[in-house]
């Protein structure tokens, strides 16, 4: 495995690579029956589509904004219309599980001397649950959030966001780790010495940028840095 070299801080998308935003549906799945699933990952496509074309549109809203459009979105398609189930779904992602490899992998990173932060699309307030709630408050030096910058990810304000606060001026200085393909092309593109958590079996976007390392899970990023 090649190593990363001159890596001071990881910097972590948090949606799909620290925390599993299938679970919401999965929890309930016994309610809203066989269609859950494909409700589930409708959801996460236009939750993303929309943060993209808000971003390209120049209207932005918040990512809690974004998530109950894309919930509504999905939920209508499916013709699913239980009178309080959408507040419950909502509720449930305030409260995301932390993927079973991601305490003990930041602990590693942390012990290695590198910073820790997250860079995601989630509104302040979204993320301070998740991360509450996962119990990992304490693994990250800064949780930064887009709103800071008004637009969502790939802009590339928002990777040049974590440089600011980080105050690190070399872009290779910082490793970004994302589930995501085109979040870790994107950061690539920019700069980072990305890394892509192949945690859904995906192949790489066709657009530009090439992450440094491709891993089956987090428990691997250690040994890169």
């Amino acid at each position: 495995m090649t190593k990363l070299e001159g890596v001071r801080a990881c910097v972590f998308d948090a949606y799909g690579t620290l925390f599993d935003i299938h679970a919401p549906l999965r929890k309930l799945a016994p309610e809203i029956g066989p269609e859950a699933e494909n409700i589930s990952k409708l959801w996460r496509q236009k939750q993303l589509e929309y943060t993209w074309l808000r971003s390209l549109m120049g209207v932005h809203a918040d990512f809690w904004h974004v998530t109950g459009d894309a919930l509504d979105y999905a939920l209508e398609h499916y013709k699913v219309h239980e009178l309080g189930l959408r507040d419950e779904i909502m509720a449930l992602y305030l409260k995301l599980e932390a993927y079973p490899d991601v305490v003990e992998s930041l602990q590693a990173v942390r012990n290695k001397g590198k910073r820790t932060a997250i860079l995601s699309n989630g509104s302040p307030s979204m993320l301070d649950s998740a991360v509450r709630h996962a119990g990992v408050e304490k693994l990250f030096d800064a949780v930064l959030s887009v709103e800071d910058v008004g637009i969502y990810k790939p802009s590339r304000r928002v990777y040049r966001h974590a440089m600011q606060k980080l105050q690190l001026h070399d872009a290779p200085s910082i490793c970004f780790v994302s589930a995501n393909s085109w979040d870790a092309q994107a950061a690539a593109q920019f700069g980072f010495q990305a890394v892509r958590v192949n945690r859904f079996g995906l192949a790489d976007d066709r657009i530009p940028g090439r992450p440094a390392a491709l891993i089956a899970d987090l428990g691997s990023l250690a040994a890169l840095i």
